[in-house]
């Protein structure tokens, strides 16, 4: 075959359509100019994502929707414009398409369903690539979100690919729509005649005892109601890493077995021994108790901060936070970092270390009936020292949300705090570099600890509105500083 067969073969006429006669190579020079619309509707769309929309700071989501939009409009244009250079008449090409329109409209209106829905999650940016979401029974992290699917990555490793048509049209339960933090519940159904504030240390000591849990919002205990089956608890637990969320309720639920077993308390349907009660003597005073764990009830009472609580003030305390036994030579806070707890010291001892490049000097030491730990938690600065117990010890721990909580609903604990900081000059004088560099001391409040403290007081109870209204705050804080408290240290 030589050239005049090639050309004449390429050149020859097909068939018509409207008044072009289509060719072999008027096929071939079509398909090439559409494939180049078409990658250079894709090369735009790259260009757009990833350079030119993040000047504009715009989401991901956003960005990708601006650049699909774009690019769609090219594509559309440059076929018109081949169409049109190439001789098309669209007289024809509408007579065409408006016979298979009917028919193809109907076999993809899906497919259009699910491009409007793409571009709208694109568009509004309420689900992310990288969000954690619960959709029906599926949970996982968001992969990739294209026109026609999402895919989401589930826990187990699989990926599932899923229209976007159906995430449009029902509930999402976005976990990460404005941070990674979320609420883990924990649910417990102890026997009847179990004691409510025993159980109540024994879950906030489980929650106090992990890592993730965060200490504002502090952990909460819930007696949600009194069943056939016996006493419902529930724990409510905040952590960062909500998408550890199953980790932690399986460790939760580990130390709470091993707290109520340890306090002899039983679960709501286990087997229950009989047992004989010798004249005179009550159930509760022949409930087994480990010598060395009284129960806090007992213990907090005499604490010098909280004499002469209620039955209700009592049980807010011991709701407030729990209790921890830590061997001697226990680092329990390092030189630097920030106070996440307020300390109370039950029994034993903890010494204030003053560590440097060369040596460690012991500062002062927090005994029996003292407390450490409000100054970095109010004023919002580093621990100043290294906290180590110096004997075996047992510490009331108050997390900072409910510490706050703490000071608002109790003045008379909130006095005895203030006090107890301007009596301790030692403790202050270790503060006083950190407070000078941050402003919050000068030369003037070092002559009035009790006031300048107070003040500080003041300003954090003022700002618990979440937790009380500000008309009870301002009272509260009025019974702070009545004329009866106001004397020098």
């Amino acid at each position: 075959m030589n050239v005049d067969q090639l050309q004449r073969l390429f050149t020859a006429p097909l068939f018509p359509l409207g008044r072009q006669n289509l060719s072999l190579l008027w096929i071939l020079e079509v398909l090439l100019l559409l494939l180049a619309v078409s990658l250079a509707a894709r090369w735009l769309k790259r260009l757009l994502a990833g350079r030119v929309l993040l000047w504009f700071a715009l989401s991901e989501g956003r960005r990708e929707a601006l650049a699909t939009l774009a690019s769609l409009a090219l594509a559309a244009l440059g076929y018109v414009v081949v169409a049109q250079g190439m001789g098309l008449d669209f007289g024809a090409l509408a007579v065409i398409f408006g016979a298979l329109g009917v028919g193809v409209g109907f076999g993809l209106q899906e497919l259009t369903r699910n491009l409007s829905s793409g571009l709208t999650l694109l568009m509004e940016g309420k689900l992310k690539v990288g969000d954690l979401i619960e959709f029906g029974s599926t949970g996982g992290f968001i992969r990739e979100i294209s026109i026609r699917s999402t895919v989401i990555r589930t826990f187990q490793g699989a990926e599932i690919v899923v229209p976007n048509s159906a995430i449009t049209s029902g509930p999402v339960k976005n976990l990460s729509y404005f941070s990674r933090d979320g609420r883990v519940d924990v649910a417990v159904t102890v026997a009847h005649g179990s004691d409510a504030l025993a159980v109540t240390e024994v879950l906030l000591e489980a929650a106090l005892a992990e890592p993730t849990v965060l200490p504002d919002p502090p952990p909460k205990v819930l007696l949600h109601g009194l069943g056939e089956r016996g006493l419902q608890f529930e724990l409510w637990v905040w952590t960062s890493a909500i998408h550890a969320g199953v980790s932690l309720r399986s460790s939760l639920n580990y130390a709470i077995d091993h707290g109520l077993r340890e306090r002899g308390i039983d679960l709501a349907g286990t087997l229950q021994q009989i047992q004989l009660l010798s004249p005179g003597r009550s159930a509760e005073q022949q409930a087994p108790m480990a010598p060395d764990r009284p129960p806090l009830r007992g213990a907090l009472p005499d604490h010098p901060c909280f004499n002469g609580l209620d039955p209700r003030g009592l049980r807010e305390l011991v709701g407030s936070g729990a209790r921890r036994s830590v061997p001697a030579g226990t680092v329990l806070i390092r030189q630097g970092e920030a106070g996440r707890a307020f300390h109370l010291v039950l029994s034993g001892a903890v010494d204030a270390i003053h560590e440097t490049e060369r040596v460690s000097r012991r500062l002062f030491t927090f005994a029996a009936g003292e407390f450490f730990g409000e100054l970095p938690l109010l004023l919002q600065v580093p621990y100043p020292t290294t906290m180590i117990a110096t004997q075996d010890t047992t510490l009331f721990v108050v997390p900072s949300g409910s510490f706050r909580s703490l000071l608002a609903s109790r003045p008379e604990f909130a006095d005895t705090v203030a006090r107890e900081v301007a009596r301790r000059n030692d403790v202050l004088s270790s503060y006083e570099g950190c407070l000078r560099q941050r402003g919050l001391l000068d030369d003037a409040d070092l002559s009035h600890p009790l006031q300048w403290f107070r003040e500080k007081l003041r300003r954090v109870l003022t700002g618990q509105s979440s937790v009380v209204p500000a008309g009870q705050a301002a009272a509260r804080i009025e019974q702070i500083e009545t004329p009866q408290s106001r004397v020098d240290p």
